[in-house]
């Protein structure tokens, strides 16, 4: 399956207007995502330069530097938006069109649009709503075309009738049909994305959104509800119920991904995504996938009775060794080989996987997503354990011993994700322990936590649930994020 997304901007929209008009195109995208409202951020004016820059650049108006409708000062070198990021860091295919030349021209500190791969301009032939409603109607046509016969991976197809219309008519009843007309031209674009011959072997994520709203009588620019209300319209793979809040900066983000492409750290980018395909997931053997941790707790109490386990969860053979040293005389060696030893007969014996974990390792087999198994027990243990879940379950395999550290260091995550050829950042990970987690954020991996025996609370890049029953494909790509 290859990923694709399409980003329609419609310029100047009202939330609250949206919301009484019957735009079909924009409810059958909401009834599959979500249409959710997006505060334009307190230090960010409202006007359509600096909103649409924070929307395709994924940072804030501090970090782009576009204060107005003239860009001039701007930072787009170091911030560009999404299409020429993906254009230039990855030989990606990708499409803009647009008829407001700040966004396609170099005229005052343009174009806002650096390099994608291809792009359309069409200008309106003069500035008026019957001219803008003409440009967008031939931006609407030309685009459906690429997007119907051309491979373009990433898209943005800005319309900006609705604007217009409002700023020398008001926010009335042609403002009304304005985005009647906006709701039918995303209509035809759909269309034509649904048309493509390769379309049944394609990931479409769509995002609808707008820059900011109106005052009643047309115009922007002050600190009203009604002009710093912006909306976003979102579905695709993965993409549920909206998210507690949706920022601007949330948006470039979100499309990066949809195509893919899991932002790079060193980017700075603001923004986060909402929902996002891992490009792998490494799982936790003991007390995640299997009932071993009562074993392992079992075995340090029989071994050296009276000691205080938490401090053993999560913790390799070596580290555990290196703890009870302080409670008992015994010879190091010995006491490692008996611990090895008994919990190894234990596990034999007694592992079972835990409720909903097989049912996890086959939703990730039928959708594609690499499984590696990643634990701070031995090998003997990992190879008795992949007997009870199978090891063709799993495209790699890491124990105790095969990296230069064990958990809660990163290196076993790391390897592994170095393993599968992923970034760890693109990665989630599935731990039960504190310990674990500690292990798999420092790697950079996103993080879902289902605690055993000790706690763990939720944190940014962490989601935490009671234990892995009924997980589904859209909690699975919003986990961590």
């Amino acid at each position: 399956m290859q990923d694709r997304v399409l980003v329609v901007g419609i310029d100047g929209v009202r939330l609250d207007v949206l919301r009484r008009l019957p735009t079909p195109h924009l409810d059958a995208l909401a009834a599959d995502g979500f249409l959710t409202p997006v505060e334009v951020d307190a230090g960010t004016p409202t006007m359509s330069g600096p909103c649409w820059a924070t929307i395709v650049t994924g940072v804030s108006v501090t970090k782009h530097g576009v204060w107005s409708n003239n860009f001039t000062g701007h930072r787009l070198d170091v911030f560009p938006d999404f299409a020429t990021r993906l254009a230039e860091k990855d030989g990606r295919r990708t499409f803009v069109a647009a008829g407001w030349s700040p966004l396609m021209q170099v005229r005052n500190g343009g174009p806002l649009f650096r390099a994608p791969s291809r792009s359309l301009y069409i200008a309106p032939t003069e500035d008026t709503p019957e001219a803008w409603e003409e440009c967008d109607e031939q931006i609407t046509t030309e685009s459906a075309r690429i997007l119907a016969e051309e491979d373009a991976e990433a898209s943005f197809v800005y319309l900006g009738a609705p604007d217009e219309t409002a700023h020398f008519l008001g926010c009335g009843e042609e403002y009304a049909t304005s985005i009647h007309r906006a709701d039918a031209r995303l209509g035809t674009l759909l269309a034509a994305v649904r048309s493509r011959p390769s379309y049944a072997d394609e990931r479409w994520t769509v995002l609808v959104v707008t820059d900011h709203g109106h005052a009643d009588g047309g115009g922007h620019g002050g600190r009203t509800a009604e002009e710093r209300t912006a909306w976003l319209t979102a579905a695709g793979p993965g993409i549920g119920t909206a998210p507690p809040v949706v920022r601007h900066v949330d948006i470039a983000a979100q499309a990066l991904v949809s195509a893919g492409r899991h932002p790079d750290r060193h980017w700075s980018l603001d923004g986060r995504p909402f929902a996002a395909r891992p490009h792998a997931v490494l799982l936790d053997m003991d007390g995640t996938l299997v009932d071993t941790e009562s074993l392992w707790l079992r075995t340090v109490r029989e071994t050296v009775p009276d000691v205080d386990v938490s401090h053993v969860l999560g913790r390799s053979v070596a580290d555990t060794t290196a703890h009870l040293r302080t409670r008992t005389d015994a010879d190091p060696r010995a006491l490692a080989a008996e611990l090895e030893a008994r919990f190894l007969a234990a596990v034999q014996q007694e592992a079972v996987p835990l409720p909903g974990a097989l049912d996890l390792l086959d939703l990730l087999a039928e959708s594609g997503i690499p499984a590696a198994l990643v634990s701070a027990s031995s090998r003997p243990v990992v190879d008795a354990v992949l007997g009870v879940l199978g090891a063709h379950r799993f495209r790699t395999t890491v124990a105790e011993g095969e990296t230069p550290r064990t958990k809660p260091a990163s290196d076993p995550y790391l390897a592994a994700a170095r393993a599968l050829g992923v970034d760890p950042g693109a990665c989630l990970a599935v731990e039960d322990s504190p310990v674990g987690v500690r292990a798999a954020e420092a790697a950079g991996c996103r993080v879902l936590a289902v605690p055993s025996y000790a706690p763990v609370e939720p944190a940014p890049c962490r989601t935490v649930r009671p234990d892995l029953k009924g997980i589904d494909l859209r909690e699975l790509w919003a986990a961590g994020l």
